[in-house]
Formats: structure tokens, C-alpha cells, sequence
């Protein structure tokens, strides 16, 4: 894939997995681990932030009560008078979960490319980039329908799969059975199920739904005992109606006719949306949970290296 091609917007209605696939080029100079720390008490290639006996040794300090005995560093104890004990930081395991929605509220966009397939392509580069880091990488694809799970490994075939399943679910796209005001929340709940304390999570979705209280409690959960980072995928035509005129529309199933030369309807129509967002975000910022921001007019790429940076930087 040409630089061009990555510091573009994403295109098309539907991803190519050929597509997915070469983002593992550009995903190599993106560092996950730059702002993020390993959480689980699995052995492995990451340093966390929990302290031990492991590995790689840390500093020393004064020996505090239930500091295990086994660490005091008797040299210095005998040089300064008074116990002081080793510190270690342990190596373990970080297992990556790249949660990816394809429901029919994805399958939208007005200029460069639907929100589904913006979704894609970050899943593409985040997998990539936490498989060149050693991480063991996974995920979940869902839609109104169901989800398809791909457990965690440190294998190029795992992240294949799970490049497989996204095409396929945003292949299967419009669906022709109505969208479930409880998707979102039931798909929390089943990853709730799968992702181990400590697993780092990537949820990409316009979380349609989130704001519901099942859903609001399992992202509570989620937030205790995972390292969650939420991509939230936006269309500007989602912001702000078209140009006053007379427009037909349609939900897949039904068609309609919008005028938007009223300007109270352009204005409620700008405020809900608004709303959506600031309870997102309030809600997420309460967790403690980062929150981007990713339009179909801007370049998956873009967005995350200016997140994490990049080896150059």
C-alpha cells in the first residue's frame, strides 16, 4: 500500500480483505504500547505496571512492612544501616481484543466511505500493529444478528481470521432483519464473557445504543477490569443535514421524503446529535476511558498515529 494511499481517507460502501490485509505495512511503524500498559498476570514479551519478582530489575528501596524478604538487597542494607529491598518489574502477557461493529446503522456515509468500512480498516491496522508487538491478538465482530468470536493468539493466521470475519459480516451488509435496540448492550455482555482482566480492548463502533442503562453498566464493568480505548466512527452528514432541499431517503426498508429547509428541524436535528455525543463522552470520561474521534472524511491511519505516534516520532 502506497503512503498515499494510507494518508488518505478510507473508500467504498464494502472492505476488500486484500485491502485489510496490506495495512499490515503502514500498521508496523504504529506503537501501541506507547500509551498503554500490560495489565494481565500472564508471562510475556510486555512490561507492566505491577510489581514483583520478575525479570528485569527496577530500583532499590527502603524495605516497607509486608515487603517480601526474599527481595532485601543485603549489600545495601549493610552499606546504609537499614533494610532496603529489591524491586522488579515483571514481563507478562497482554492479550489485544479488537471489537468491531457491523450493524445497519454502520452501513452510512455521504462522501469517501460508509462507517463500516472506516471500522474495518482501523481493526485492520490496530490488529496488525499488537501482532508486530507480540501481543497475543483477538476480537469480536458483531451486528443486529449476532457476533463471531476470534480468540486471542500470537499468530498471523489468528489476525486473517479476524480480517475474514469482518469482511464477511460487512459484506452481508444492509441487513434485511430490523435493527435490535439492544444489540449494543448484548454484545457488551458477551464480551464481558470473553475479555480476561487486563485484556486491552479496542471497541470501534458510532455506539448506537450505548446510552441505554444495560449498556452504560457493562462499560462500567468492562472499564474495572480492562484496558478499554473506544473508536467512536462518524459521518459529517451525521452532524449537520445537507443544503435546504427536498430529499428522498430511506432505512433500507421504507422510503420517505426529508425537507431541510426548516431551520428549528436543522437546529433539533444538530442539538440531538450533539446530546448523543457529550453523554458519551461524559460517560466514558467518567470511566476513565479514552474516547477518539473518527470520521469517514479523515485517513484511519492519520488518526491513529496521531494517537500513538509512530517509530519516527
Amino acid at each position: 500500500m502506497h503512503l498515499a494511499d494510507i494518508n488518505a481517507p478510507a473508500r467504498g460502501a464494502y472492505v476488500e480483505l486484500n485491502e485489510l490485509i496490506a495495512l499490515r505495512f503502514p500498521a508496523k511503524q504504529l506503537k501501541l504500547g506507547r500509551k498503554k500498559r500490560a495489565l494481565s498476570n500472564l508471562a510475556g514479551p510486555n512490561k507492566t505496571n505491577f510489581r514483583g519478582r520478575g525479570i528485569d530489575f527496577e530500583e532499590v528501596r527502603r524495605y516497607q512492612p509486608g515487603d517480601d524478604i526474599r527481595t532485601i538487597d543485603w549489600r545495601v542494607t549493610a552499606r546504609t544501616g537499614s533494610a532496603h529491598t529489591k524491586l522488579f518489574r515483571e514481563e507478562r502477557e497482554r492479550p489485544v481484543l479488537v471489537v468491531v461493529d457491523q450493524r445497519s446503522s454502520m452501513f452510512f456515509g455521504s462522501s469517501h466511505c460508509f462507517k463500516s468500512v472506516l471500522a474495518g480498516q482501523l481493526a485492520s491496522l490496530l490488529a496488525w500493529s499488537a501482532l508486530n508487538e507480540g501481543d497475543r491478538v483477538g476480537g469480536l465482530v458483531f451486528n443486529d444478528d449476532g457476533h463471531q468470536e476470534i480468540r486471542p493468539r500470537r499468530s498471523r493466521k489468528t489476525v486473517l481470521t479476524l480480517l475474514s470475519q469482518i469482511t464477511r459480516y460487512n459484506q452481508a451488509l444492509p441487513q434485511r432483519s430490523p435493527e435490535e435496540h439492544d444489540s449494543f448492550a448484548r454484545m457488551l455482555s458477551n464480551l464481558r464473557r470473553i475479555a480476561r482482566p487486563g485484556t486491552s480492548l479496542f471497541l470501534i463502533s458510532d455506539f448506537r445504543g450505548a446510552s441505554h442503562e444495560r449498556a452504560r453498566e457493562h462499560l462500567f464493568e468492562l472499564a474495572k477490569h480492562t484496558e478499554l480505548t473506544t473508536i467512536a466512527c462518524s459521518d459529517p452528514l451525521e452532524s449537520e443535514l445537507p443544503k435546504a432541499g427536498t430529499y428522498a431517503v430511506t432505512n433500507g426498508n421504507e422510503r420517505s421524503e426529508l425537507r431541510t429547509d426548516d431551520r428549528r428541524l436543522r437546529l433539533a436535528y444538530s442539538d440531538r446529535l450533539q446530546q448523543q455525543r457529550d453523554l458519551l463522552s461524559s460517560d466514558l470520561l467518567g470511566l476513565g476511558v479514552p474516547l477518539l474521534q473518527a470520521s469517514t472524511d479523515q485517513a484511519p491511519y492519520g488518526l491513529l498515529q496521531k494517537y500513538y505516534g509512530d517509530t519516527h516520532r
